[in-house]
C-alpha cells in the first residue's frame, strides 16, 4: 500500500510527549548500544565457555529475528526518517509489531551474557525497555498518522513486542538476499564486539 499525494494528518498518539522524545531517540538510535557495550567491556566479568555459548546463541537468535524483518519490510527499516510507503503486517510483523527491535534486545542481552558482568544485566534490561518503549510510541505514531484505520486494526491484533503465533496467513514477499547484503554492516559491527569481548576475556 502507498500513502496518498497529500500529506496525512498528525495523530494525537504522534503528538504525544512520549512519541517526540521518541523521535529524538529514534533519529540517534545509532547510539543507544553504548551503554549495553561501554558497561559490560569496562566491568570486570566472569567468561566462561557457557557464557560464551549462551551469549553467542541469544546474539544468532536476535540477529535471524532482524534479518527476517529486513527481508519482509525492505531496506526502509534502516532509515531515520517518517517516509513509510506502505504496512507490512506479514512475515516477522504478523508475529509482533517490531521484530528488529526484539532482535536488537536479543543480541544486546546476548553480549550482556559473554560479557559475565551478570549484575548489568537487569539494568540493561530496564534501559532498554525505557528507550525502546518511547521510540515504538513515535513510531507508532507515525505509522497510525498515515495509515489510520489499517495501522489500528494491525495493531490491535498483533503484540508490541514478543510475538504469539498469528492467527492468519503470515505469507508475503521476502527478499532474504538484500536483506543479508543490508545487515553486512551489523554483522562486522558484531565481529568487532566479539573480538572486543575475547580480548578482554584474555587480560
Amino acid at each position: 500500500m502507498t500513502t496518498d499525494d497529500a500529506a496525512p494528518a498528525i495523530s494525537a498518539a504522534e503528538r504525544s510527549t512520549a512519541a517526540r522524545i521518541g523521535q529524538v531517540l529514534f533519529k540517534n538510535r545509532g547510539w543507544l548500544p553504548v551503554p549495553f557495550l561501554a558497561v559490560p567491556l569496562l566491568a570486570p566479568g566472569n567468561q566462561t565457555a557457557t557464557t560464551w555459548t549462551v551469549g553467542l546463541l541469544l546474539v544468532a537468535l536476535g540477529e535471524l529475528i532482524r534479518t527476517a524483518g529486513v527481508a519482509a519490510a525492505g531496506t526502509v527499516t534502516r532509515r531515520r526518517s517518517r517516509d513509510v510507503q506502505r504496512l507490512v503486517t506479514y512475515g516477522a510483523f504478523a508475529w509482533c509489531r517490531n521484530p528488529l527491535y526484539v532482535g536488537n534486545f536479543f543480541a544486546w542481552m546476548g553480549f550482556t551474557v559473554v560479557s559475565g558482568v551478570f549484575g548489568f544485566l537487569p539494568v540493561a534490561i530496564v534501559i532498554f525497555a525505557i528507550e525502546y518503549t518511547l521510540i515504538v510510541r513515535y513510531e507508532e505514531g507515525v505509522l497510525e498518522s498515515i495509515f489510520g484505520q489499517e495501522y489500528l486494526e494491525y495493531k490491535a491484533r498483533t503484540p508490541r513486542w514478543f510475538g504469539r503465533p498469528p492467527a492468519g496467513s503470515t505469507e508475503g514477499p521476502h527478499d532474504w538476499k538484500e536483506a543479508i547484503w543490508s545487515e553486512r554492516s551489523t554483522l562486522l559491527q558484531y565481529v568487532v564486539i566479539i573480538a572486543a569481548f575475547w580480548y578482554k576475556g584474555q587480560l
